[in-house]
């Protein structure tokens, strides 16, 4: 079969390259799937910079999130094992943990609903308790963990400002539905949302940037909010000033989604479960940029990695547009 492969840590357009490979063989509780899509996520660029917190044997294939077919025919959404990853045409995936595919999505979108809407779930709900009526700020809006979480506080009834960073992501936030769209390249952010807020400012804050996005967030978080760390796509870690934290009084909270896969899979099936009614009455929807050929998948990683995509891109083995 045809996969990625990583044979050095590097840049994912310089490092992945294209092989010819026996099929994955699976392991105790593990089952074969054939891959139907694959969605480019930012820790795919991370293993390939061998920069994750887990770090698969070399050589191995990227890829963590997939929609793929069971040898039984069923259509599921699975995170696979690695080192065989989902950008080839079989990947290898634990078998208790599969999830039937959303009959309304295409294979692209399913493949896209798992990692960023789970994220997004469990950050909204489970740890920053966000209430019809409050005010989400979301930034990185237009990307592919944003537009989820953009997605779901809509759902969820919350006023969602998105941050984006050009024109051309200002325009897929607002058809998102963001009820407010601030560019940072040529706005002032922490003005915009105390104006848009009456100066109260953002009750919850989704930061999956770091850098200067959790600063400006310090400045613009209102009382009692809270500032969801995801994670640091700008590849800084801020440290925050607790003082500060102490001084206005809101709450600096922290998600690893896959925690809750190794702690909690009940509660991970459970929210499953929410998405797939969720997509099925239209409230969310993946929003998938682009549909590629297998061949595409490393230049495709790189652009994720560079931050010049909107939403997610979905990689199809077998080229069709599914």
């Amino acid at each position: 079969m045809k996969a990625w492969q990583v044979h050095t840590h590097g840049e994912p357009r310089a490092v992945m390259r294209l092989d010819e490979v026996p099929e994955p063989r699976p392991g105790d509780g593990e089952v074969l799937l054939r891959v139907r899509a694959a969605a480019v996520n930012f820790p795919d660029a991370l293993l390939c910079r061998g920069e994750y917190q887990i770090r698969p044997p070399l050589p191995f294939t990227p890829g963590v999130e997939i929609c793929a077919e069971t040898e039984d025919g069923r259509r599921v959404i699975a995170n696979p094992s690695l080192p065989y990853g989902g950008f080839a045409e079989y990947a290898v995936a634990r078998a208790d943990a599969l999830l039937p595919a959303p009959p309304v999505l295409d294979d692209a979108q399913a493949a896209a609903l798992h990692i960023g809407y789970q994220t997004g779930w469990f950050g909204l709900h489970r740890r920053a308790r966000l209430q019809p009526g409050e005010t989400l700020l979301v930034h990185a809006a237009a990307g592919g963990v944003g537009s989820a979480a953009v997605q779901l506080g809509k759902a969820a009834g919350a006023t969602v400002v998105g941050v984006v960073g050009g024109k051309a992501k200002a325009a897929a936030a607002e058809a998102l539905g963001c009820d407010l769209v601030i560019d940072r390249t040529a706005e002032d952010l922490v003005a915009r949302v105390k104006e848009f807020t009456g100066g109260r400012g953002a009750d919850v804050v989704y930061d999956a940037v770091g850098g200067a996005a959790y600063t400006a967030s310090a400045k613009c978080v209102a009382f009692e909010g809270r500032i969801l760390v995801v994670g640091f796509a700008s590849g800084t870690v801020p440290a925050p000033a607790l003082n500060h934290a102490l001084i206005k009084n809101y709450a600096i909270v922290g998600l690893h989604w896959g925690l809750y896969a190794q702690r909690d899979p009940a509660a991970v099936l459970a929210c499953h479960e929410e998405l797939t009614r969720l997509a099925a009455e239209g409230a969310i929807s993946p929003l998938v940029s682009e549909r590629l050929p297998l061949d595409a998948a490393a230049d495709a990683v790189q652009r994720v990695a560079d931050g010049t995509t909107t939403g997610r891109l979905a990689i199809l083995p077998t080229g069709g547009a599914r």
